[in-house]
């Protein structure tokens, strides 16, 4: 397994850890799962990284979200980033 393969596996988990937190608005955990179908996706790694970090900063941007939720977010954009 490569090292961004292996990243992307812990992006997902965060994101699935994330989705499951009942305390994130609905129309956030909605648009993490369409993020984590589209990293599972089979494409090529960056077009799946452009295409998540295109979602996790709207997602990012959503007002509803609670400040540690965002600050997840960031983090795993700061990972997906290192792998674009």
């Amino acid at each position: 397994m490569t090292p961004q393969i292996s990243e992307v596996d812990t992006v997902v988990n965060n994101l699935s850890e994330l989705q499951e937190d009942a305390t994130v608005p609905r129309n956030v955990r909605i648009q993490i799962q369409n993020t984590i179908k589209n990293l599972k996706a089979n494409t090529e790694l960056p077009i799946k990284v452009n295409k998540a970090l295109n979602e996790l900063d709207e997602i990012s941007n959503d007002v509803n979200l609670q400040s540690y939720a965002r600050t997840q977010i960031w983090n795993v954009m700061s990972v997906l980033e290192k792998l674009h």
